[in-house]
């Protein structure tokens, strides 16, 4: 009888001991008791746009108090790959962070339909509302929230006009499978037959479709407009290879693609806006606010920059009061 005791005694003592350390460590204490907070980022492939996004959001967490002393960040990169998505989505449901940056829509698109109740910051994400992300841009009323890389399609085709006052037919290339990339395009084609221009338009679905896409619209068209297109932009030198040769001049709604050949771009700051979204992270890590109730951010002051030499190239002169106002680079 004694030894049954002393064995019931221990068991009673192990149980408390374990039911303690349970009522210590969980997910949902991390806050009172000094745990560092995890965060996940999951980017859609690597380019410059997308690199610059992550960075600013990294640093906005630091500057808002959430350094590496303070939080643990898992960071991924599907390389554009959709199966490399559903990984690394999955990698996140089991590891349930506190928070997960999605840079770019495919991605954001993969977590938030998998992880309903994870906070979701997206960045480079072009239409939310659009993208089946939030109910809308006020009151996303979801899990997710974040910072828009939308701008008016206008403004480069509006560029391209100052540019090539005598231009009749404007090209148009996008992925047919990004979503953001359509909305972009349906946008651009409406607002350039506004105008009296003539639109040819080229859908690829992969970047080895890209050099073929470009050479079918030699000889058809003044120039080329590409959205905020990821599958385009991970590969803006193949496509200015061709243009180059068949001297269509490029412009592009994001900086990255001017510096990568394109003639011009107008374009919202992807650091700023990774600082914009990594702002609103740190809100939501603290407790400040959450995303279901935290608008959709977006940029006014939008960039334009010139490849001046791409210009000298294709013999194309700057409008002096476009240069005083432009990047040239």
């Amino acid at each position: 009888m004694k030894t049954w005791m002393k064995y019931t005694a221990a068991a009673v003592l192990a149980a408390a001991a374990l039911a303690g350390l349970s009522g210590c460590g969980g997910s949902g204490d991390k806050a009172t008791s000094g745990a560092k907070k995890s965060v996940a980022v999951v980017q859609l492939m690597q380019h410059g746009s997308l690199d610059a996004a992550n960075k600013g959001f990294m640093d906005a967490l630091a500057e808002n108090g959430y350094g590496p002393d303070k939080i643990e960040v898992d960071q991924q990169n599907a390389q554009g790959d959709q199966s490399n998505l559903k990984s690394i989505t999955a990698r996140f449901k089991s590891a349930d962070p506190d928070l997960i940056c999605a840079i770019g829509t495919p991605a954001a698109q993969s977590v938030a339909n998998e992880m309903t109740k994870t906070p979701i910051v997206g960045i480079a994400i072009t239409d939310y509302v659009q993208a089946k992300l939030v109910k809308s841009n006020d009151a996303p009323g979801t899990n997710v929230t974040g910072a828009s890389d939308q701008n008016p399609v206008s403004a480069p085709i509006d560029l391209a006009m100052k540019l090539l006052p005598n231009a009749k037919t404007a090209g148009l290339l996008y992925c047919s499978s990004e979503m953001n990339s359509e909305v972009q395009a349906n946008e651009m084609k409406a607002y350039a037959e506004s105008i009296g221009l003539n639109v040819e338009t080229r859908t690829i679905s992969s970047v080895n479709d890209i050099q073929q896409a470009a050479e079918s619209l030699a000889g058809q068209i003044d120039f080329l407009y590409i959205p905020t297109d990821n599958v385009i932009a991970s590969s803006v030198p193949t496509l200015t290879k061709v243009t180059d040769a068949a001297g269509i001049p490029v412009f592009a709604a994001y900086e990255q693609a001017e510096k990568e050949g394109a003639l011009a771009a107008v374009s919202v700051d992807y650091y700023r806006l990774g600082k914009q979204a990594g702002a609103m992270a740190a809100k939501i890590l603290s407790g400040k606010a959450k995303p279901e109730t935290t608008p959709i951010e977006t940029q006014k002051d939008l960039i334009v920059v010139i490849n001046k030499a791409v210009a000298e190239n294709l013999g194309i002169t700057i409008p002096e009061d476009l240069a005083k106002t432009a990047k040239i680079q």
